[in-house]
């Protein structure tokens, strides 16, 4: 049985267990970092396997490179932090959800087949029900001109094409998706999000942005879900208005969404892959190539990037930490 230390976010850790993975999982909500001593206090036993899901947060795991078992970082906020290609050079595998982001962690030092596009996904709770519908149109998610902008205008802007028809709050999508006869998303960072799964899992009619990323292979505008041109609200507009106008084609996207997402794209899909994948490996001989570049990978790679969080991360404990890090080998070995 495969031992996985999982630290960060659960994504599809649950899923691992249910694949008879003896997953210890380990989250946290503080400034913390956590080294290889921290991780098998923690575990109980030395893994073997640790992965890193993503938190979107300063590196939380340090001396990675160092770690005598199979490393992986689950990276999904790549359109956000721009330092995550360097950091995930210090891994022996790196899971990208955002497909077109693949060439930015490759041409470095992990091999091609090293990089996994692992894209989002719904969760096996994401399921269809029956509830009345109260909205026409349904936007789940936080609505902020500081941390969201360009969502706030173009919301904003949707609701004066099509007055009285849009209903935006916050709260628990399973709850809310079934009362919205069309569900709506929008791509702060042309993001294939989660959101595009969630909806599709409960069995909703959903209206997105026409972004890349791997959408398109994934799924037909027309025939799994309804596009509109990003940030377009009056194509938006148009587009809502003809779905709400037409119960059957509604009913059609959303039952063809939800028959994709069941035949490939839940988190236990992406666990059985990730698995598959592993088995393929030459673990041993992955995890020694490593160890003997770990100085090489910290001097390129990771030296900079510490050094940067320690002038810019907040508090005391992450600036030393970072900067002790920075330090861990001499400069030229």
């Amino acid at each position: 049985m495969l031992t996985i230390f999982w630290l960060g976010s659960p994504f599809f850790a649950p899923s691992l267990s249910a694949l008879g993975c003896n997953v210890i999982r380990h989250d946290f909500k503080g400034p913390e970092t956590f080294g290889w001593n921290d991780i098998v206090r923690l575990a109980g036993c030395v893994p073997d396997m640790v992965v890193v899901a993503d938190k979107s947060r300063p590196p939380f795991v340090r001396g990675i490179e160092t770690f005598p078992c199979l490393t992986a970082f689950l990276c999904i906020d790549s359109h956000i932090h721009s330092w995550y290609p360097r950091y995930a050079q210090a891994f022996d595998i790196c899971m990208v959800s955002l497909r077109d982001h693949l060439p930015w962690f490759r041409n470095m030092r992990l091999a091609d087949d090293s990089v996994w596009w692992m894209p989002a996904f719904a969760k096996d709770q994401d399921l269809p029900r029956t509830m009345t519908a109260a909205w026409d149109l349904l936007f789940v998610g936080t609505v902020n001109a500081q941390t969201t902008p360009r969502r706030k205008i173009f919301l904003e802007k949707l609701r004066e094409e099509i007055p009285g028809r849009l209903h935006v709050t916050t709260g628990s999508y399973r709850d809310l998706y079934p009362q919205g006869k069309v569900i709506l998303n929008y791509c702060e960072h042309g993001d294939l999000n989660f959101r595009v799964f969630e909806a599709l899992g409960c069995g909703c009619c959903l209206l997105t942005p026409a972004v890349e990323n791997g959408q398109q292979e994934l799924f037909r505008d027309g025939v799994h879900l309804r596009t509109y041109p990003p940030d377009d609200a009056y194509a938006a507009a148009r587009a809502a208005l003809d779905l709400l106008a037409a119960d059957p084609l509604r009913r059609t996207l959303a039952e063809n969404g939800l028959a994709a997402i069941d035949t490939g794209h839940r988190s236990r899909h992406r666990a059985q892959n990730f698995l598959e994948k592993i088995d393929k490996m030459d673990v041993q001989k992955t995890i020694d190539r490593r160890l003997q570049q770990a100085p090489a990978i910290h001097d390129r790679y990771l030296r900079l990037l510490y050094l940067l969080h320690a002038e810019t991360s907040s508090g005391p404990y992450l600036r030393e930490t970072y900067l002790k890090e920075a330090c861990r080998y001499p400069r030229g070995t």
